[in-house]
């Protein structure tokens, strides 16, 4: 474990406040806070998964998805254990849930990883820089599981990035606190934010969340001139009515129509065994509500036959050419126009 040094305030009674995201959640002394791997150790915060990685692997950026940023690139992917959500539709929640409520293997990596079947090194900042540079990455993405649990390190990982010329990308839930914002948005060059509706209720019954802050840090991150992707799992009879698929695009569109929207396709997992997968259909008529709405660039992801490539919005050109889940190809698209007729299109190329 690793003291955290400034993402934290010092209570009465040896309780401590945690200041990573926007739970602030007040930790007595032994306890951890929500997402399960911040601790008061003896009234000091820890970060239990400092070094911690559990997943580790060279990605194309087009999974994370970002679509519209160093297309046809590879980035290091990694995680810890932890999540500051619940979501009961969780694509990958023996890493991100399993944790909780088990502090003891937090404190034995060797009991976590036979426990979950993974078995990853601990890794320095610097080495996971010096990997991502041998493995000829142009990023490092902070993905697997929510990065806010895990700031410090994300955040000494990003300045040896910065340095080396690798760009910081992360995938997030959007629910980081104004001061791990503060903390890394000059470090950070892009960000894939799920919008998981834009109904309270979904927030707080299936994803144990917020739907408030996670609007305000998307328009924080934009404002901030921070490339912005954002993804909407559809699930069926949860989030996917018109009305509702409407108002979320209507609110990226109001913030800019340039941002990328993609509408993925759920699969029953974790909590959410009896629930249907998406269907191809409902995410085309997510895509044509979106394109009603104004916005340019929509993707339809996790699921064969989707709406993948990117298109000039002008003349139509194709630009980048991608597979069901591979990586992109780029045809049409030089320093960011359109080879056929100079359009620009927004992205961070």
């Amino acid at each position: 474990m690793k003291k955290a040094k400034t993402l934290y305030k010092k209570l009465d009674k040896n309780t401590v406040q945690c200041r990573a995201c926007n739970w602030y959640c007040k930790i007595k002394e032994g306890n951890v806070g929500i997402c399960g791997v911040r601790q008061n150790n003896s009234g000091e915060l820890c970060l239990l998964v400092d070094g911690k990685i559990i997943s580790l692997a060279v990605d194309p950026i087009e999974k994370k998805p970002l679509f519209h940023f160093l297309p046809a690139s590879k980035t290091l992917s990694f995680g810890t254990l932890g999540c500051n959500f619940g979501c009961a539709f969780c694509q990958n929640w023996q890493q991100s849930q399993g944790i909780k409520g088990k502090l003891w293997l937090l404190l034995n990596y060797s009991e976590v990883r036979r426990s979950l079947d993974f078995a990853r090194d601990d890794k320095t900042p610097k080495e996971i820089v010096e990997k991502a540079e041998k493995l000829g990455c142009e990023s490092i993405a902070y993905t697997y599981n929510e990065p806010t649990i895990f700031v410090e390190y994300a955040y000494e990982t990003m300045k040896l990035a910065k340095k080396a010329g690798i760009k910081n990308v992360w995938v997030s839930n959007g629910f980081m606190s104004d001061e791990s914002f503060e903390l890394i948005k000059d470090l950070i060059d892009g960000i894939n934010i799920d919008l998981k509706s834009i109904n309270s209720d979904f927030y707080r019954k299936i994803c144990k969340g917020k739907l408030e802050p996670v609007l305000k840090n998307i328009k924080k991150f934009y404002k901030a001139g921070i490339w912005i992707e954002l993804t909407t799992m559809i699930i069926a009879g949860e989030n996917d009515s018109p009305a509702e698929l409407k108002k979320i695009a209507e609110f990226i569109a109001n913030l800019s129509c340039d941002i990328p929207w993609h509408v993925t396709a759920f699969h029953p997992d974790y909590k959410m065994m009896d629930k249907e997968a998406t269907s191809l259909e409902k995410l085309e008529e997510a895509w044509q509500i979106g394109k009603k709405s104004g916005l340019k660039y929509i993707y339809t992801g996790n699921v064969w036959g989707g709406k993948n490539s990117t298109y000039c919005v002008e003349c139509g050109n194709l630009l980048i050419d991608r597979g069901d889940y591979g990586s992109g190809k780029v045809l049409g698209l030089a320093d960011g126009k359109c080879e056929e007729c100079g359009q620009k299109i927004s992205g961070a190329w």
